[in-house]
Formats: C-alpha cells, structure tokens, sequence
C-alpha cells in the first residue's frame, strides 16, 4: 500500500489567474525548494490520476484557477515506499560507526521526494551504508520525501559538506545541536559586482515570496530571523569572493540576503546572479561540530570545486 503525504493550498488575490498544472508546477516549487521542485509531467500526472482535487472534486491540467479556489494534493509514494540504493560514488570526508561527512557535488539532491526518487545522496548512502533504511525505519518526511539520517540539506546546485546520522538516536542528538545552533558552518560564495565593506552582519527575516511562489524574500510580514555574516575574501574585476557564517539556516538564507544587498550569487538565475557559471557559485566549505558519542569538537573543510576555481583564476 502507498504512503500518501497530503497537502492543501487556497488560492489567494495575489496569485495571477493560470492552468491549474502551471500554478501547482510554481506553487509546489517553493514548498519543494530544496529537491529542486516538481516537474511539469508529475504534476499533470497527479491531476489525471485524481490525486489533485479543485474545490473537492477531480479536474483538469488545463483548468484556470481563480482565487479562493481550495486545492488538495495526494501524493502517492513508491509501493511499499522501498527506495533504492544506489551505486553512486560518495566522496565521504569522514565516518565512524555513527556519522558520515560527506561532500556533496553540485546538481545532486539531497533526499527523495515526490517525482524524484532516484539519483539522491539518500539512495547513494543506502547503498554505502545498507542497513541504513533499517536503523532509521522505512518511512516519508512531512512533505513526503524519505530521508534516512539526513540532520540538514544543502540546495540541490550549492556543493559542500553534510553530515548525516547512522541511527535516530544519533540524529536527534545532531538535530539538537542545529537547533541550538552550535554547528559551525562556512560557506565561499561567489557574488556580482564589488562589495565595498570589508565585512558585516546582514540581520534581515526570509519567508516566502508573494509575488513568485518559486522563491524566498526579505520580509518582516512573514519572514523568520535569518543572519548571515559576510567577510569579503577577494575581490576582482566584476564580482567578489565572500565568506559567509551562518547564524540561522533559513530556506535559501545566502542566497537571498546576498541578492538584497545588491551581490546576488553568480549563476544564481533565481535570484538574478545569471552568467559565469552553470549553477550558483555556493560551496559549503566548513562544517563543525561536537562529535555526538565522543563529545570530542571535530571540523571539516572541503576545496572548492572545480567551476568555481575556474572562475577565480579566469
């Protein structure tokens, strides 16, 4: 039997009259962020399957949505919900019988969710690690993905460090550290233009985008505390290479607070950092942390990737 994850979306004044597959493809991307959204075929898919309900009755892709409409989402998961491993190479920076750090290259999802279930680095580790499913158990998140000892996520176009939990207890006890915010993580961006200070605390709340479903924004209406601090590393003739702290892990946090200062990351077409490079110039470079069994301070770095070295050397 399929494991179905439900979700329910009233349409606003706000939101432009469109298909009901185009407005759910921009309306399940901000709430899909991190896996990349969903592509257009699942979603028509989802409609003509029945699993999407206008006003509490089946519909069409083509059906113009108006607002007030009330739109519910069933998303059937893989009989049995068995996800696959898969032999993927995982560059492990370190493991024990308890954690792993791995680097993850840029273009790989971090766990599967609805309409992408393969390619993941959850399939990779299952495969790595294959009593994985079972120290975790076999089930979907919130929104409907499964992921297996997965404490934090990185978009699917940032590289970088990730660590991840062999069982629950472990993750529970690097979650508490996220939460209470003791992990220490840097990243190197890559950002248009030359910025002009030194360094800085950008301090400004990220919640979702009214205007553009697709998209995080500054907004001290619905937007949560977010703080980033940036230090510039090196500046060259028409964009800046920035060190960037998280205080917070906001959806998209770097990415938006450095595209409202004006310094959107290059490659980033989302947020207006188009040209250079295939994908924006992001990299999880440092990842710290209290080992969760030892209690020993263990941290990691990771080289920046090739594109983004190309770049810097021109």
């Amino acid at each position: 039997m399929a494991i179905l994850s439900k979700f329910t979306v009233t349409v606003t004044k706000d939101e432009i009259k469109d298909r009901l597959d185009r407005y759910l493809i921009s309306r399940l991307m901000n709430e899909f962020v991190p896996q990349g959204g969903l592509s257009r075929s699942y979603v028509q898919r989802l409609i003509t399957e029945n699993n999407v309900l206008l006003n509490g009755n089946p519909t069409k892709s083509h059906h113009i949505i108006h607002e007030g409409d009330i739109i519910e989402i069933e998303f059937p998961g893989p009989k049995e919900l068995h996800i696959l491993p898969e032999d993927i190479p995982l560059n492990i920076v370190f493991e024990d019988e308890y954690i792993m750090v791995v680097n993850k290259p840029a273009g790989m999802v971090v766990h599967p969710a609805p309409g992408n279930y393969s390619g993941t680095l959850v399939n990779a580790m299952l495969y790595h690690c294959s009593n994985l499913a079972e120290r975790h158990g076999n089930q979907q998140s919130a929104e409907g993905g499964f992921r297996p000892g997965i404490v934090h996520r990185i978009d699917k176009d940032t590289s970088g460090l990730l660590v991840v939990a062999k069982d629950e207890h472990i993750l529970a006890l690097l979650a508490k550290q996220f939460k209470n915010r003791t992990i220490r993580r840097k990243y190197i961006a890559l950002v248009k233009g030359i910025m002009q200070l030194d360094e800085g605390d950008i301090k400004l709340p990220i919640g979702r985008d009214k205007r553009n479903r697709q998209k995080m924004a500054v907004t001290y209406a619905l937007g949560k505390e977010a703080m980033t601090h940036y230090k510039v590393l090196k500046r060259f003739k028409d964009f800046t290479m920035v060190e960037l702290t998280l205080g917070t892990g906001r959806t998209h946090q770097i990415r938006v607070h450095m595209a409202y200062m004006g310094h959107p990351v290059l490659g980033d077409s989302r947020y207006g950092g188009t040209g250079k490079i295939g994908r924006q110039a992001l990299h999880a470079q440092t990842l710290g942390f209290s080992h969760p069994v030892t209690k020993k301070y263990i941290e990691f770095s990771s080289p920046l990737p090739r594109d983004m070295e190309e770049l810097i050397c021109g």
